[in-house]
């Protein structure tokens, strides 16, 4: 019999915990006195957690990743949202850190393999495009030729047998057809905001086509060589108005990163004059470009295209561009007329200066918190930045209910409380069940009666304990590309504070894996670092107004291409040199 290397992995991982789940039992065996009550709680708790744990690891077996990590988080979040002291209680507290350990370690063994628990990330049309093989089709040159004469764009648009090269690529093959049909899909969401950008400062419309080839219209899109990230795929350093800090990163936020990149584009057009060269300074950087044309004298981008005087990388970029915007300007005839773009992103914004966390902001208007981070990519802790003016993205049509629902809950407490609307038969029992506080201290916030019950409520508020809030915000889950240093700095913490509460000998971090960007406050001596943060300690601004600390350390961006190549060293994508 034949067995995958998967499920011998997986033995030797189980084989590897079960003197820790040995230790659990042993240690349950020496707990201290409860009531009964008490007793009960904690014991289904933790049949709970195990019962997801088994479940994961089962789908972990059969292959069912994405299955097993969410019952892997499951497992965990039970824990966190309980509303018991994890660390105050000794069967609870090594039930968590047996179970964070088996976790990690799996993924760990996960991550040797692939991708690790984490989807395989869909490549931009860029990364995909490095699979192509430039075999010259004259049907597909004369197909575009015949296409160009009847397409209007704002752009210069030509056709030359590198172009028709792209055309072949996404429109024949799978990996490229299905990145520019799913690009095209996306550019749905963004294509009226992008417009508008480029129309308020004066450039070609056609412009929008650069975020096809850097991150098909992700705004979260991360390049694993480069650090760069966010639809426009800017750099993490530079001078183009993008802030970040340990609470937000503006390269991921659709608008403002589109801003960003209309100046830089016209900055590259008033520079140097030509809009293809332009968009290879998009790539090369402005100042290489210029070197480049005067070290040839000329100021024409298929000339030194001819004469090898660009990388690469950038010699392929912009005709890659050229042959999305022909694409994306004839899909009839490239067989894409059956595509139906996604609707745009409509959204109304609230200005807060406190923090409140996703899972609140849906409670309060009725959707998920999942809706509320999509909305928000640029928020990384998932909650809005405490004692700072941030703009709020909600669902259309709720702003105004937000801003009644989240009054009823004060300041200070919106980054852990929670809101339930009542239903016909809930009982004050049940929500205290679902939330996992007790009924008493639901009662007491709401101003319930003793032996009351909830008729004549339309909602209550949760008293969620800071302790035993699931602080989600404490915890940053690695990306391609990430390495302690780039964490370090985007959380204003240090490498060496980082490698210590995450138990880390070396500044390598595999993609999926979760960190904490903050002192754990319940971290077991001789085990690995948990999954999620235990303590509570709330960076909000509290009702005496006490100031606490943001963070607040701002840097700015630049750009890079969002494209990451596997070619020779020597045709590795060129860092930019902006001058």
């Amino acid at each position: 019999m034949v067995i995958s290397r998967p499920v011998l992995a997986l033995a030797a991982t189980l084989a590897a915990l079960s003197s820790s789940a040995t230790a659990v039992s042993q240690s349950q065996n020496a707990a201290p006195v409860r009531n009964a009550a008490e007793h009960q709680r904690v014991e289904q708790l933790i049949q709970g957690v195990e019962k997801a744990y088994q479940n994961g690891v089962s789908n972990y077996q059969q292959g069912h990743l994405a299955a097993a990590r969410s019952n892997f988080d499951y497992a965990v979040d039970q824990m966190l949202t309980s509303g018991i002291p994890i660390k105050s209680d000794p069967d609870l507290s090594d039930e968590f850190d047996h179970i964070v350990d088996a976790v990690n370690t799996i993924e760990m063994d996960a991550l040797k393999q692939g991708s690790g628990l984490q989807a395989p990330a869909e490549p931009t049309p860029a990364e995909a495009a490095e699979q192509a093989t430039f075999t010259v089709d004259p049907a597909v040159v004369a197909q575009a030729e015949a296409a160009l004469k009847t397409t209007q764009s704002d752009l210069p648009l030509v056709i030359n047998d590198t172009v028709a090269g792209y055309i072949d690529f996404f429109t024949k093959s799978r990996v490229g057809h299905g990145t520019i049909v799913a690009s095209l899909q996306r550019a749905g969401r963004y294509r009226a905001m992008i417009a508008k950008v480029l129309k308020d400062a004066g450039l070609p419309q056609d412009l929008i086509y650069l975020a096809f080839a850097e991150s098909g219209f992700r705004p979260q899109a991360m390049n694993a060589g480069s650090g760069a990230g966010g639809m426009w795929q800017f750099m993490p350093w530079g001078v183009y108005g993008l802030a970040r800090n340990g609470w937000y990163d503006e390269r991921f936020d659709p608008e403002k990163a589109t801003q960003a990149y209309a100046r830089l584009i016209k900055a590259n057009y008033d520079q140097l004059g030509d809009w293809y060269l332009a968009i290879a300074a998009y790539n090369w950087g402005a100042g290489a470009v210029q070197h480049a044309v005067q070290r040839t004298g000329y100021a024409d981008f298929w000339e030194l295209y001819k004469r090898n005087n660009l990388p690469q990388q950038t010699k392929e970029y912009v005709p890659e561009i050229i042959a999305v915007a022909l694409i994306a300007k004839n899909p009839k005839q490239y067989g894409l007329d059956d595509i139906t773009p996604d609707p745009p992103i409509v959204t109304d914004t609230v200005q807060t200066d406190y923090a409140v966390s996703f899972q609140l902001a849906a409670d309060l208007v009725g959707t998920t918190a999942s809706e509320i981070a999509d909305l928000n990519p640029s928020l990384l802790r998932g909650c809005t930045p405490p004692d700072e003016s941030y703009d709020f993205h909600l669902p259309a049509g709720t702003k105004d209910l937000f801003t009644k629902r989240i009054a009823a809950i004060p300041e200070d407490k919106r980054r852990y409380w929670r809101y339930h609307v009542v239903h016909p038969g809930d009982t004050l029992e049940d929500v205290a069940r679902e939330f996992h506080v007790s009924a008493s201290e639901i009662a007491t916030e709401n101003q319930i009666a003793e032996g009351g019950d909830l008729s004549g409520l339309d909602a209550v508020v949760i008293p969620i304990s800071q302790a035993t809030s699931p602080s989600k915000s404490s915890i940053y889950v690695a990306r391609r590309g990430d390495s302690l240093v780039t964490v370090a700095d985007r959380f204003n913490v240090t490498v060496e504070d980082l490698k210590r509460w995450n138990h880390l000998s070396t500044s390598a971090v595999p993609a999926g894996r979760r960190l904490y960007i903050s002192e754990p406050a319940h971290v077991s001596s001789g085990r690995h670092s948990s999954r999620h943060e235990v303590s509570g300690r709330s960076s909000g601004t509290t009702k005496a107004g006490a100031s606490k600390s943001t963070g607040k350390t701002k840097q700015s961006t630049t750009k890079t291409s969002g494209k990451s190549t596997a070619k020779s060293s020597a045709e590795k994508k060129p860092k930019p040199r902006h001058s």
